[in-house]
């Protein structure tokens, strides 16, 4: 019996061969291209959530320092403009996001001469202006509920109340580092989880940072805002909540053995780095110092909280020629401001 076999030419099994290698190379392309596209678009997705905006035509695409003006006000007094100045100045490598109530978000409405301030600090090249929507900004946080029901009107601290849950919302939702737009700042600030205590006793709100966006923190701080909220005494929902939600979060009912320390995950820094000159003595700054005192007194500071508020009454103004100590800072943190506004106004008096 005589069987037949059919013999496959060579060529023929070679090409296979060839067809079936190409195709599993095509496939692991495929898939590690896949992959990428797929971590791409997650990492893209989660940016976009970071990266939420109030209709702003600059997108927040990283954390960075943000300054609140929470008044009408437009053109700006030239204590503002120095910490928005002094901050980018310290920070180049930061973005400062300088959110304005007052602020339309087209910047041609904003020109000189009618405008001075505004046009100056578009001009520095990481400074981004964007108007406060406070209904937008409220939006899907803790306190939209508190500000749909609250009469400004009634309120005997408004503009501090609205700026206390600004700064939650702000932080809440980009993550970065709030500071009061009376802080000059003087050194780079690290991203970092932080609060800053004014006294032993008082976790103070006007500088605070969270590296990340969604800190459990943030949310704390929003619901003790509504729950306990109580427009009539001064910092109820500023230093003093701050300062609640930090004892309930670091498990204690006094905070001072923290300080310069951490606790859950959360850096209570040194009071100096924002608060070398307690609030009672903020007239210091009006002064003429010595330069080891000033050496000594700023070694650890970060940006100095000039207490504006404090002077409301006493309107103190910056002397050109004065020597005091805010002149200085001035003259060295926001040269910008003292040239084209402190120096400017003063040679029309």
């Amino acid at each position: 019996m005589s069987h037949c076999h059919t013999m496959i030419p060579i060529h023929h099994i070679f090409i296979v061969v060839l067809i079936i290698g190409a195709s599993v190379l095509l496939y692991v392309s495929w898939d590690l291209k896949t992959r990428q596209n797929v971590q791409k678009h997650m990492v893209g997705m989660s940016h976009v959530e970071d990266e939420a905006t109030l209709d702003d035509p600059h997108p927040l695409l990283n954390p960075g320092i943000m300054l609140v003006e929470i008044t009408d006000n437009a053109e700006l007094k030239p204590l503002v403009m120095c910490s928005v100045e002094s901050a980018a100045r310290q920070n180049p490598d930061k973005t400062i996001y300088f959110f304005m109530k007052g602020f339309s978000g087209n910047l041609s409405q904003y020109s000189e001469p009618k405008y001075r301030l505004i046009p100056l600090l578009s001009s520095m090249k990481n400074v981004v202006l964007l108007p406060l929507n406070a209904t937008k900004l409220f939006e899907d946080t803790a306190l939209k509920i508190w500000y749909q029901k609250v009469n400004p009107e009634k309120e005997k601290f408004w503009t501090h109340v609205f700026a206390d849950g600004c700064r939650l919302a702000l932080l809440w939702k980009y993550g970065g580092i709030y500071l009061d737009t009376d802080i000059i700042s003087m050194r780079p600030m690290p991203f970092a989880n932080f609060t800053c205590p004014e006294t032993a006793g008082t976790v103070s709100n006007g500088a605070i940072g969270f590296s990340h966006r969604h800190h459990p923190v943030l949310w704390n701080c929003m619901e003790d805002f509504v729950a306990n909220y109580i427009g009539h005494i001064w910092g109820q929902q500023g230093p003093r909540l701050l300062t609640r939600v930090l004892k309930r979060w670091c498990q204690t009912d006094n905070l001072a053995p923290f300080i310069g320390k951490e606790c859950n995950g959360i850096s209570l820094w040194i009071t100096n780095r924002f608060y070398p000159i307690p609030h009672p003595a903020w007239k210091r700054y009006y002064t003429t110092w010595e330069k080891k005192d000033i050496e000594r007194t700023f070694s650890a500071t970060y940006g100095a909280h000039v207490w504006n508020y404090m002077n409301t009454n006493d309107a103190k103004k910056i002397i050109v020629g004065s020597g005091s100590l805010i002149e200085k800072f001035f003259q060295l943190y926001c040269p910008t401001t003292y040239r084209k506004v402190i120096q400017l106004n003063h040679s029309t008096w």
